[in-house]
């Protein structure tokens, strides 16, 4: 499984911020995209991002990178505006290409479904639209607008890590949901614990370190066992030491 997160714009795209200029839309863009990418983390999957910290990456070249990587869906990030001064616009909206059916409205209508019970903002629905992103990739492609830049309740919201946070989880739960994508097995191996030929119990291999239970161990030497809640100790008394 192929995932494109585009976090859409550039750093210092002209108009795409905040009439106050406290915010620009690609520092909301991104930083949901870096939560999402490190959340799908979780899953079997592979992630591209098809956009850069230091420019605007054209959306010729945005799209022509997802379309070589012939990736399976492309989700693009961004935060609304209705113009360049102060709106009451408001509310959360996803669109598809004007022609798309099958996955990509699925998909669109997982994310809007969710977003709207996690955001607690108006319900703007699933859209079409004639969007660069949309209509010049060849995989499920959709684009998230997840609140307006020109409302100041909206933009105090767009601020927030918690909120950007949300926003990624909707991405990565609706991409789970319609892709059934799977999570990754634990990142350890097991192992075994034997004494004098006998197998005492299993333990595992960590990151190279192997970790056993210590109950089982220093029962098989004799010793005692005992754990203090309050100081978080594992205490174990030999023969020697009674």
């Amino acid at each position: 499984m192929k995932i494109v997160i585009d976090a859409g714009h550039g750093p210092n795209t002209p108009g795409k911020r905040a009439p106050d200029d406290s915010m620009r839309e690609y520092h909301f863009n991104s930083a949901v995209a870096r939560y999402a990418i490190e959340m799908l983390k979780e899953y079997e999957c592979q992630t591209l991002v098809t956009h850069e910290d230091g420019r605007d990456v054209p959306l010729s070249e945005r799209t022509r990178k997802a379309n070589d990587w012939k990736a399976n869906v492309y989700v693009s990030i961004h935060a609304n505006a209705a113009g360049s001064t102060w709106s009451n616009a408001e509310g959360v909206e996803t669109f598809v290409y004007t022609t798309a059916t099958g996955t990509a409205v699925t998909l669109a209508n997982v994310v809007q479904k969710k977003l709207v019970v996690a955001s607690g903002l108006r319900d703007r629905g699933v859209k079409r639209g004639d969007f660069h992103v949309l209509r010049e990739t060849k995989m499920p492609a959709i684009l998230i607008e997840f609140g307006f830049m020109d409302n100041k309740r909206e933009l105090a919201l767009l601020k927030t890590d918690g909120y950007r946070r949300k926003c990624a989880e909707v991405v990565v739960k609706s991409l789970v949901e319609v892709y059934g994508l799977v999570a990754k097995k634990p990142a350890y191996q097991t192992a075994k614990l034997e004494v004098n030929g006998k197998k005492i119990d299993d333990g595992v291999i960590i990151d190279g370190v192997t970790y056993f239970p210590s109950r089982p161990f220093a029962a098989a030497f004799g010793a005692e066992i005992a754990w203090d809640n309050a100081t978080k100790t594992t205490k174990v008394t030999t023969k020697e030491a009674k």
